[in-house]
């Protein structure tokens, strides 16, 4: 099988490569390599790599065709970059997204996922959202990457485009940017800086860990219906002050190294998925968030050398 990895050199888009590769399938990795991309994700995978950006037309309509399958993961997506400059968001979370669903429709390519987040539904109070919910985006990201997916079921409403949406909680594990939370306060703490809680640290957060992620969008690309939305949920609901207290425990270091900072604009009190739709179909996570935790964690302090060059570069 041809499989077509947009934003592959990414966190989560590499580690779905690595699967892929895994399991015997030819993989082709296009990739912008954007400060978030790194090609030392990608060490050790049997791919073909691409450097480009999904919306450059022209390219994508070079690549795409003779794949058996496309997955996006081509995304800006950090919600305090958004905040500062919405620009890039909108031109790729959307605008690239429709120039991909151009160039899957043209290549008649027999299956698409395109892969999102549980931000487009905006804050949910109490119980979780179904795939039905009403979107109702807060920061100028989820904006965004809500766009892209209406874009992509619009394809296949209209085209009959065979592509399908994975939303999904807040990931974890090895190899993620060390702007994203978990990362952050590890390798602040490693390097024996604060870590920054913002307001009263109760916003809560779905945790699921990389791998189950990539297991529910291959479940997905395989068993999933065209124009369908399925939601992938994690294995920890808990607040980020739960989560601030574990890690200070995982790196056995006090509240002292805890910084208040004030809320981020537009702060999203609560997610929460009901993945019902997808365990119907075998979904099952199967990395708990006390061993997945801890795990992440031991990989930062044995990888310096993979993450302080890209702190550095952002300082």
């Amino acid at each position: 099988m041809k499989v077509l990895v947009t934003g592959g050199a990414g966190f989560i888009g590499s580690h779905y490569a690595r699967r892929l590769a895994a399991s015997g399938a030819d993989v082709t990795v296009l990739d912008k390599l954007t400060y978030a991309g790194n090609l030392a994700n990608l060490e050790g995978v049997a791919h073909r790599f691409v450097h480009g950006d999904i919306c450059d037309a022209a390219l994508v309509g070079e690549v795409v065709p003779g794949h058996d399958l496309v997955v996006n993961f081509a995304a800006e997506s950090h919600v305090d970059r958004s905040i500062v400059g919405a620009g890039d968001f909108v031109t790729t979370n959307v605008v690239g997204v429709q120039i991909l669903m151009d160039a899957c429709m043209a290549a008649k390519t027999p299956r698409i996922v395109q892969v999102s987040t549980d931000e487009v539904y905006g804050s949910i109070e109490l119980g979780s959202w179904s795939e039905g919910a009403s979107l109702s985006p807060n920061s100028p990201y989820s904006a965004a990457k809500a766009g892209g997916d209406m874009i992509a079921l619009a394809y296949a409403r209209t085209h009959g485009l065979p592509v399908s949406i994975t939303r999904c909680g807040n990931n974890y594990g090895p190899n993620q940017f060390p702007e994203k939370v978990i990362p952050l306060f590890t390798t602040n703490i490693i390097e024996g800086r604060k870590v920054p809680l913002y307001g009263d640290g109760g916003n809560v957060r779905d945790w699921i860990h990389v791998a189950d992620h990539c297991r529910g969008i291959e479940l997905v690309a395989e068993r999933g219906r065209p124009g369908e939305v399925y939601h992938i949920a994690g294995t920890a609901e808990i607040t980020n002050l739960e989560l601030t207290r574990r890690l200070l425990d995982a790196l056995k270091v006090d509240w002292n190294e805890v910084e208040r900072v004030p809320d981020r604009k537009g702060h999203d009190r609560r997610y929460s998925l009901n993945d019902d739709k997808l365990r119907a179909i075998g979904y099952t996570p199967t990395v708990e968030f006390e061993q997945g935790l801890a795990d992440t964690v031991r990989w930062y302090q044995d990888n310096p050398q993979w993450w302080q060059p890209l702190k550095a570069a952002g300082r």
